[in-house]
């Protein structure tokens, strides 16, 4: 069995029953375990004609490489790898909504918890998609639905071939890109994020790429009053969300 074809956690779980129930193709739940929440998933899949099944403790452990899967663990259709063609055409249906296009852009995040993480950022500041490049970046795995807690499964991540190619057709339709860099003079409190956004941010340890920070239209700092340098990613793409969100609703 494919790590991929597995999601395990019942927020995870529950997401995908709820919103792809077509993709589920079994589930499994610990035996002996009595929690409600593992009884509202089995009535949701019930109700999908999802197949249900009792294991041991370990036997979950097992397909879930030991990952914390609360007692429920489920095997699902892989989804549909999203890329730049989609990308553009999510943009242009934004647009003909009168929609103003939102997305965060995540270059060289390997951490599966930091991208799961980022994903639930997203989810909560209305973006549209999260973009990663195809190589040097952790995909959609198990890890990343749990942690998500259900936001893997309705915000969009893109993987593209060519992360520097991919802001320049960001740009062309109009859309403004802001890296985050410690190092930045400008303060992110005072650049305007109201308009057509994608926020761009490195990981941790390298920051972003040397072709990814000079495709960005400016670059933006985290005032920071302390003795660390530098925040988590999923921390610091959490600040820079919400204060677009702040000043797209002031």
């Amino acid at each position: 069995m494919k790590k991929q074809d597995i999601t395990f956690g019942i927020h995870a779980v529950e997401a995908v029953l709820k919103h792809s129930p077509e993709r589920v193709i079994e589930m499994w739940v610990q035996a002996g375990r009595d929690d409600q929440r593992l009884a509202t998933l089995i009535q949701m899949a019930a109700e999908y004609g999802v197949s249900v099944q009792t294991s041991a403790r370990k036997v979950l452990d097992e397909k879930s490489d030991n990952g914390q899967h609360q007692g429920v663990l489920a095997r699902v259709k892989a989804v549909k790898q999203l890329n730049d063609n989609d990308l553009l055409a999510l943009i242009d249906k934004k647009v003909e909504k009168t929609e103003t296009p939102f997305f965060l852009i995540l270059d060289g995040v390997t951490d599966p918890h930091n991208l799961g993480a980022c994903l639930r950022n997203a989810d909560a500041a209305g973006v549209h998609g999260v973009i990663v490049p195809r190589d040097n970046s952790v995909g959609l795995t198990p890890t990343v639905s749990k942690v998500a807690c259900g936001a893997a499964e309705v915000v969009p991540l893109f993987q593209v071939t060519n992360l520097a190619r991919t802001m320049k057709s960001l740009q062309d339709k109009g859309v403004w890109i802001v890296g985050a860099a410690g190092e930045a003079d400008s303060d992110l409190y005072k650049t305007d994020l109201k308009g057509p956004l994608a926020i761009a941010m490195g990981a941790e340890d390298k920051g972003l790429r040397r072709l990814t920070r000079e495709g960005c239209d400016s670059i933006a700092s985290i005032p920071m009053s302390g003795s660390v340098s530098s925040l988590n990613v999923s921390v610091a793409s959490g600040i820079c969300l919400f204060e677009a969100v702040r000043q797209r609703i002031g």
